[in-house]
């Protein structure tokens, strides 16, 4: 019994101290400042860009560095634009994104460690097409200020790559010197701007 109860105050006094060590600091995207962008190549011999224009998250952090982020975000895959309406409907199809049957790309971060001062790499789980993989993403934060309505803003950039063939966006075909149509390898970038919720 003695034993018992000893363990119940380990446990209670544990969840006392995630809750309390747990981040109350509220960061939001403001939209209006922010961009989700992306690159892959065409032909082998250029790129082609494009970015999605509905997303929406959070960002918990307390620190003034954000090194204890925790970051949870979502795109809306039906908002991707290439400035091709064709192109577009093409990549919404079964081919691509098969958008009514996976219509989110999510990220929900485990880490985002300081490599050098304004430098970080933030690891997370990332799933689009129905297909979970954790990934290790660069990021830049740019700093924080007021802005002239007295909100609190802080900038960042991040940038990364993935397979897409990996998570099942394997639609492609080669063209007349052997290469493929359509490069394997996306690139992200993200530049970001959040806004400090206010109590």
């Amino acid at each position: 019994m003695k034993m018992k109860k000893i363990i119940l105050s380990v446990t209670i006094m544990g969840m006392f101290v995630l809750s309390t060590t747990a981040q109350t600091t509220k960061w939001v995207f403001d939209k209006t400042h922010s961009k989700v962008q992306f690159d892959v190549d065409h032909m082998v011999i250029s790129e082609v860009s494009g970015q999605f224009k509905d997303y929406e998250g959070t960002v918990l952090s307390d620190k003034s560095d954000f090194s204890d982020a925790k970051i949870d975000f979502s795109i809306d895959v039906k908002s991707i634009s290439t400035d091709d309406e064709k192109r577009d409907g093409h990549l919404q199809s079964p081919d691509f994104f098969d958008v009514p049957k996976y219509p989110k790309i999510t990220f929900i971060s485990k880490s985002m460690k300081k490599i050098k001062e304004n430098h970080y790499k933030l690891t997370g789980d990332f799933t689009m097409h129905g297909v979970t993989k954790t990934i290790t993403l660069d990021v830049t934060y740019g700093g924080t200020v007021t802005d002239p309505y007295k909100n609190i803003k802080a900038g960042f950039k991040i940038s990364g790559t993935i397979n897409r063939t990996e998570f099942g966006l394997k639609y492609n075909s080669v063209v007349d010197s052997g290469g493929l149509m359509i490069g394997e390898v996306v690139t992200f970038i993200c530049k970001v701007e959040l806004m400090k919720m206010k109590n």
